[in-house]
């Protein structure tokens, strides 16, 4: 048979090295690229990325097409993938020397189901950080992946586009893109509520009030402001103990008090004041980090300079990123607002 009757196989090792290949390229004009890259065979570990395929495998139109996209995306060729709200734009390598670019549109939350979804939330879910982690009862986690009416989008909120020449109506390539977005889900579920255009700190404010409120009674204080910044950590599930160096640093900028003044002070106003602190300068290193840094920050820096974990770090940064005091470079990357 004539050659041009069978295109030329190609192994997995010199598809990888032909991605790799692209990406050193590429990082040359696009310092902050993000390529998707799979630690192992497993194609998500989190309870946000696994359901964000499972979402997507459940439903005949896609069941039969978006495999197509695992081993693409298992040997590297989503060389960049970026999330915003209701879009995600990528590029893939293919066969070609340029990579194909991919942009995936997909519609908000419809309002009377996020309506419905934060109202059951109220009782149901206790923090922040449960909510990163996947940690909250088997029944919410249902609610979520409730088809139609749940957090994840059908095949009818997704439209999709890409630049290859494959007729396909979902080509490997956007499907590698689908399967992409799994990936970043597993390093930065916050991502999920920025795609799908809705507020996390919605889902969670019922459940801070009410912990408001019972703090507040249990402590008789009037001014829930103050008890607010206290019981930060309690509030959001989060530790916000910081570390010995930072401490020793704020203690010795900080003018010393005589010994009348210590003994004034009652032992339960003291241990409030050591946990505002506490709370209020985990917040403020990070800030600190990343407005004085002369580049954009990432995570793992973060990780580094803190000794904070992840999550942890997402949580603050979400909420500093809210408050328009740092702003998002790129995913996962942070600098100046």
């Amino acid at each position: 048979m004539s050659s041009w009757e069978y295109p030329k196989y190609v192994t997995v090792a010199e598809k990888k090295a032909r991605a790799e290949k692209k990406l050193k390229q590429l990082r040359k004009k696009m310092p902050d690229i993000a390529p998707v890259i799979i630690e192992g065979s497993t194609l998500a570990r989190t309870w946000w990325g696994k359901s964000w395929n499972r979402n997507l495998e459940r439903y005949a139109d896609y069941s039969n097409r978006i495999g197509r996209g695992k081993s693409y995306v298992r040997h590297g060729a989503v060389l960049d993938l970026k999330i915003e709200g209701g879009r995600v734009t990528a590029l893939v390598q293919g066969t070609r020397a340029r990579p194909y670019e991919v942009v995936i549109h997909i519609e908000p939350v419809k309002k009377a189901d996020w309506d419905k979804i934060r109202k059951q939330c109220q009782n149901e879910l206790r923090s922040l950080t449960d909510l990163v982690a996947g940690k909250f009862p088997k029944e919410l986690g249902e609610i979520f992946l409730a088809e139609g009416k749940g957090l994840f989008p059908t095949p009818e909120e997704i439209s999709f586009d890409c630049s290859c020449p494959d007729w396909a109506s979902m080509c490997k390539h956007v499907a590698a893109v689908l399967y992409g977005v799994g990936v970043r889900l597993d390093e930065d579920p916050l991502m999920f509520f920025t795609l799908r255009q809705v507020d996390t700190e919605e889902l969670v404010a019922r459940a801070v009030q009410e912990k408001t409120g019972d703090l507040l009674a249990r402590a008789n204080q009037k001014s829930s402001r103050v008890l607010g910044d206290a019981d930060l950590s309690g509030l959001f599930g989060i530790d916000m103990d910081i570390q010995p160096d930072f401490a020793s640093t704020s203690e010795a900028a900080r003018p010393k008090k005589s010994r009348r003044e210590k003994k004034a002070a009652p032992a339960s106003v003291m241990r409030k004041t050591s946990v505002v602190k506490a709370a209020r300068s985990a917040t403020a290193l990070i800030e600190e980090i990343v407005s004085q840094h002369p580049n954009p920050v990432t995570v793992p820096m973060l990780e580094k300079a803190t000794g904070f974990p992840r999550t942890k770090i997402y949580a603050i940064t979400s909420r500093l990123r809210q408050q328009g005091r740092i702003s998002s470079v790129a995913h996962g990357v942070y600098g100046r607002p």
